[in-house]
């Protein structure tokens, strides 16, 4: 039974990170997880994912790098201003400039370093390093 997808995910990844795996799948397949995996490829943790389509919902199949220590969502989803990243990093993530916390805003998914560029703030989903 699946009571967080996005936690799920993100736990099937870290476990075959884990184990040193080369690839996984992701059970069942959504926007919010295409958008997560599309920030962690673009921040250099993943390879390549792609979305496979098996008449269900769907599912991805992923690429791993052996890049990622740990990965996990944020529960609850706090709302961040770009003033509170500072607090979020020392929280989250192990030292300063390293990892990346995932959030959702009005622009999109996005890493917390993109959204400092940007200017805008948004609800926190996970963290990855």
């Amino acid at each position: 039974m699946l009571l967080d997808p996005l936690g799920d995910a993100l736990s099937v990844i870290r476990n075959a990170e884990s184990v040193g795996k080369q690839s996984c799948i992701i059970r069942p397949a959504s926007k919010m997880i295409g958008n997560v995996l599309k920030v962690m490829k673009d921040d250099g943790y993943i390879k390549e994912f792609e979305f496979v389509d098996d008449g269900k919902s769907g599912m991805f199949k992923v690429i791993l790098k052996g890049r990622i220590n740990t990965c996990g969502i944020i529960r609850p989803r706090y709302a961040v201003d770009i003033s509170q990243f500072e607090k979020w990093e020392m929280r989250y993530l192990p030292s300063r400039n390293f990892g990346s916390l995932i959030l959702t805003t009005s622009a999109g998914v996005m890493s917390h370093s993109e959204a400092r560029k940007k200017g805008v703030g948004g609800m926190l989903l996970a963290f990855v390093y």
